[in-house]
């Protein structure tokens, strides 16, 4: 009977692996978002990518009542319920989004018959058992929430419902008291054919936050024995139910479960129909034309008439994301008729400055356009044709120019100083490195002494896009 329950609870936990779906993960290298469902850029998951974490330690607490034995936990003959209590630890692998594995140890007392072993005999017919074990079992564990969702409300993916089954031995002690006294009646050791058992049952789990989970589960344990209740024993007068051959339990707990690994998302948590749903969002809005701007866009600049603050850009010039055109030098000439873009001149000359014996830089005029990324001294690939063209100016001037880092308002004044001349430096040895003599150059850090735009202090006060404007390099002339 033993062998027929063991097989029962393979076939059963098996065939969920062939019905596993692989998972997805976001294309564009960032990890999905566990929090929603729905569309998403998403592409084929595989197990070799390594994109989620898919490793957990679980443990929890609860209370085992015996059901089906001579002694049971509930309705006795006094009407009282005997409770008593239980806790696992387990080790679990997610195989795919719908599919794990764990390896469980599980350990409790139960508690049956007329009384609790506890407590005085109320009389000579009444018979109190309570029996100590201790188990090791393989669990299949199967996601029904990505394995049967097939609609995607756009609603929070913290609910996931899973089922579990699996086999192990077990090892326990039971003990039977009545009016004479408490004895152990029956004793079976680990790790033996005969201390085979199976359980089976279902858990609901809810995501707290990304490494912790909170799962209330319910499981049924069939033990194999009769003897487990402390009763049917040979040597016991308690054998009530002669066609019983298996005491089982329920077992009801309350666990936690830590999500190991350094990824954003657990691939039991990943929402298996986000490339679905993309790719029929995909062809459903192939054909149709979105209304991006409710005004229109007058000037046809890329930005809606609705923000746009220079309704009249000229066709072809590049703007900022206010729809203004783009004056990197700052001389009043946009960079679409600017024929000295990086270098300030008047209008007349088209932008270009004007000299005899060279293109001269009056003292305070500035170059702007050199822009850095939070918290980065790295020169951008976007600025090197600035930094090209400046090249090309100072080789062809007499004069010598300050290279001037700053930052926008984050940090502290001492950590902005020294971020500030790394900028300068970095610029500065761009310059040298593209053929400009070092004795030309000086490289001065400003830190958050010299904003673009001082209302940004502090820098919650502003859209990114004029801080960004703040963390910069500019060329002054000595």
């Amino acid at each position: 009977m033993k062998l027929s329950l063991a097989i029962v609870a393979l076939a059963l936990a098996i065939p969920a692996t062939s019905y596993a779906q692989d998972s997805t993960a976001v294309s564009n290298g960032e990890y999905p978002n566990t929090f929603s469902s729905g569309s998403a850029n998403v592409s084929p998951f595989t197990n070799q990518s390594k994109r989620f974490n898919d490793w957990s330690i679980s443990a929890g607490a609860g209370v085992p009542l015996v059901q089906s034995g001579d002694l049971t936990s509930i309705k006795n003959g006094n009407g009282k319920n005997l409770f008593g209590y239980s806790a696992y630890v387990s080790i679990d692998k997610a195989i795919t989004h719908a599919f794990g594995l764990k390896l469980q140890y599980d350990r409790g007392e139960t508690r049956q018959g007329w009384f609790n072993t506890k407590d005085t005999a109320p009389d000579a017919t009444a018979v109190g058992a309570r029996t100590q074990y201790d188990a090791i079992s393989l669990l299949g564990d199967i996601n029904f929430s990505n394995l049967l969702r097939r609609v995607d409300n756009h609603s929070p993916f913290r609910w996931a419902l899973h089922g579990y089954a699996g086999i192990g031995t077990i090892a326990y002690r039971a003990y039977q008291k009545d009016i004479t006294g408490q004895k152990m009646v029956t004793e079976i050791k680990p790790f033996k054919f005969g201390s085979m058992f199976m359980q089976a049952g279902a858990g609901l789990k809810y995501k707290i936050n990304r490494r912790i989970d909170l799962e209330g589960r319910l499981m049924y344990v069939v033990t194999g024995d009769d003897e487990f209740d402390g009763g049917g024993d040979k040597y016991s007068a308690i054998n009530k139910r002669e066609e019983q051959v298996s005491d089982n339990f329920f077992n009801a707990t309350l666990g936690i479960s830590l999500k190991l690994g350094k990824h954003e998302s657990h691939l039991m948590w990943h929402d298996p129909l986000q490339e679905i749903y993309y790719k029929l969002d995909v062809l459903a809005n192939k054909n149709q034309d979105i209304e991006v701007c409710k005004k229109g866009d007058a000037d046809n600049d890329g930005v809606c008439d609705d923000w746009d603050r220079q309704l009249d850009t000229p066709a072809g010039a590049r703007v900022d994301g206010a729809g203004v055109a783009l004056d990197t030098d700052l001389d009043g000439v946009i960079d679409l008729y600017d024929k000295c873009v990086t270098v300030p001149g008047p209008v007349e000359n088209n932008g270009c400055p004007t000299t005899t014996t060279g293109p001269v830089v009056e003292t305070e005029t500035k170059l702007e356009g050199i822009e850095f990324d939070l918290n980065s001294d790295r020169i951008l690939p976007s600025n090197t044709p600035i930094l090209n063209n400046a090249v090309s100016y100072i080789n062809s001037s007499n004069g010598s120019y300050n290279v001037i880092g700053a930052t926008d308002t984050r940090a502290s004044d001492a950590y902005n100083q020294k971020l500030s001349e790394r900028r300068a430096n970095s610029v500065k040895s761009y310059l040298i490195k593209s053929g400009v003599e070092s004795s030309k150059l000086n490289a001065i850090g400003k830190g958050e002494k010299d904003l673009k735009y001082p209302e940004c202090e502090p820098a919650t006060k502003c859209p990114e896009w004029k801080n960004r404007a703040n963390r910069r390099v500019y060329f002054e002339a000595k």
